[in-house]
């Protein structure tokens, strides 16, 4: 509730967490939220998913049949890669979204290098990202990005100025990405 109260219009909600499909369930409650689930591995859990109401489904991996499985139901597929042949094995799966991950570790100079052979795929890199690294990381490409231990850092009490400054961040980068693209 409190980041929806934040303002934050998309929520992902990992299988890992305690009561995750009661934690969706009752997300969805909220007029205009996207929500849907992460760390989903196994066609079972897409189902599961599907049936509590989520719109998309995040994966750690990438696993062709949780791709297809999730097309077929009509949700949004976005599976985690890492390299070219994951990349590829997405892309020929139908995933709607590519979740580079984990990103802190690749760095945005691994996404400029991915986007290269691969043009037409949307990016999300996810964890370890920082409001330092929110520029880098739309200059190298990416559409979105991923977040989850920044926004809640420092508590409750702290939700809602951790949204702030990241959404600041990634209007800024957005900007600056939008201008150097146009003047190009």
């Amino acid at each position: 509730d409190t980041l929806v109260a934040s303002g934050v219009k998309v929520i992902e909600i990992t299988l890992t967490t305690p009561g995750a499909l009661k934690i969706i369930a009752n997300l969805l409650k909220h007029k205009g939220l996207l929500v849907g689930a992460g760390t989903v591995r196994t066609v079972k859990d897409v189902k599961k998913v599907e049936d509590v109401g989520a719109k998309f489904i995040v994966s750690p991996d990438t696993n062709e049949d949780v791709i297809a499985a999730t097309k077929k139901l009509k949700l949004v597929s976005m599976p985690g890669v890492c390299t070219p042949t994951e990349v590829a094995i997405a892309e020929e799966s139908g995933a709607d979204i590519l979740k580079l991950f984990p990103a802190s570790i690749l760095g945005p100079g691994h996404l400029k290098m991915l986007r290269e052979p691969f043009p037409n795929n949307h990016w999300c890199p996810t964890a370890g990202i920082t409001l330092e690294s929110v520029p880098k990381w739309f200059e190298a490409g990416a559409d979105l990005i991923g977040l989850g231990g920044p926004i809640t850092k420092g508590g409750v009490e702290k939700v809602n100025e951790n949204v702030i400054a990241f959404r600041n961040a990634i209007n800024e980068a957005s900007k600056v990405v939008y201008r150097h693209e146009v003047s190009q």
